[in-house]
This record gives C-alpha cells, structure tokens and sequence, in this order.
C-alpha cells in the first residue's frame, strides 16, 4: 500500500514536472524572448499592453487605465484654462475701456487746454490794446490845455480819472488841479495820494 501511494505522489510529481517543464518554462522564455525583441523593435510592450486592455470589454472595466484618468485631469485642466481664458478676456476688455475713458479725459483736458490757452491769448492782446487807449488817453489829457482836461476829469468816474492822474505827468497834473474848484481839486489829490501808496 505503501507503494502505490509512492507511485501516486511520484505520478503526481511527474504531471507537475510535465506540465512545469513542457508547458510553463517555455511559455516564459517565449515571452522573454518576445519582450526582449520588441523592445529592441522600439515598441513600448507595457504601454501597448495598456491600449490593447482598455480595448477588450471585460477587462477595461476591470483594470482601470491610466490614459482615462490621465485624460479625466485633462479635461478637467481644459475646463479650468477656458475659464481663466473667459476671466482674462472680461478683464482685458475692463482695461481696454478704462484706457479709452482716460484717452477721453485726456482728450477733453486737452480741448479746455486749449481752449483756455486761446481765451488767455485773447485776453492779452485785449488787455495790450486796453493799455495802449489808456496811454492815447493819458497822452490826449497831457496835450489838452488845463483847464478842458479839468473840466472832463470831474465829469468822469473818480476811479478813471484818478487812474489817469497818476499818470500823467507831474507837471500836467499840478495845472489840472490848479484849474479845478478847491473841493474836487482836494478829493482827486486825496484820491491819487492814496492810490499811489
């Protein structure tokens, strides 16, 4: 009895060593020699292994390929990019208005510049050709004899005629006070007197 469970167990070994020998050893020198080949070849073994996976049914869903997720994280980087892209545009186009704005205030400020600097201009010649009647005047009233131009002076506004006397000569002046009353004659002096100090 011994024996034959002996020839049993060595039977058995025998069909293990069989099918170890004849079946798995050469399958893995057949993959070796394949791997070895194909990667001499230039193919990515794993990385065509994974795509050939992903394609059969039953084990895509079993082993979950990393291209997925890889595309999943991309996808989701797109959507996030398209989104900073909207936020960029909505800000650039805020900027874009606020320079125009400002290019208008400049354009305005530069309108009233101008505008101003001919208002400016305007009032300068007037006031040269109001400096150049008042010297006519003054050189009429120094030409005038005495008494006409004292006679005018009380005629006018006393801060037109005071002007005029002070600027006249001081010579003219002594001969239109001395023909005008004591009175008018007294608030002129008084007036000059007091717009020259």
């Amino acid at each position: 009895m011994a024996k034959a469970v002996d020839t049993q167990k060595e039977k058995s070994n025998s069909g293990f060593q069989w099918f170890l020998f004849v079946i798995i050893v050469p399958l893995l020198f057949a993959v070796t020699i394949a791997l070895v080949i194909m990667t001499v070849a230039g193919v990515n073994v794993f990385e065509k292994a994974k795509t050939i996976s992903s394609e059969i049914p039953l084990l895509s869903k079993v082993i979950p390929s990393e291209e997925k997720e890889n595309l999943e994280q991309l996808e989701t980087k797109v959507v996030s990019l398209q989104a900073e892209i909207v936020d960029k545009e909505a800000k650039i186009t805020q900027l874009e208005a606020e320079i125009s704005s400002q290019e208008n205030s400049i354009e305005q400020v530069e309108a009233e510049k101008q505008q101003l600097e001919v208002q400016m201009e305007e009032l300068r010649q007037i006031q040269e050709e109001n400096k150049r009647a008042f010297k006519e005047v003054v050189t009429t009233f120094e030409t005038m004899s005495a008494k006409a131009a004292a006679s005018v002076l009380v005629e006018m506004d006393d801060q037109e005629a005071t002007k005029i006397l002070s600027k006249v000569t001081p010579e003219t002046m002594a001969k239109i006070i001395e023909k005008m009353n004591p009175a008018d004659a007294a608030k002129y002096l008084g007036l000059v007197s007091t717009d020259e100090s």
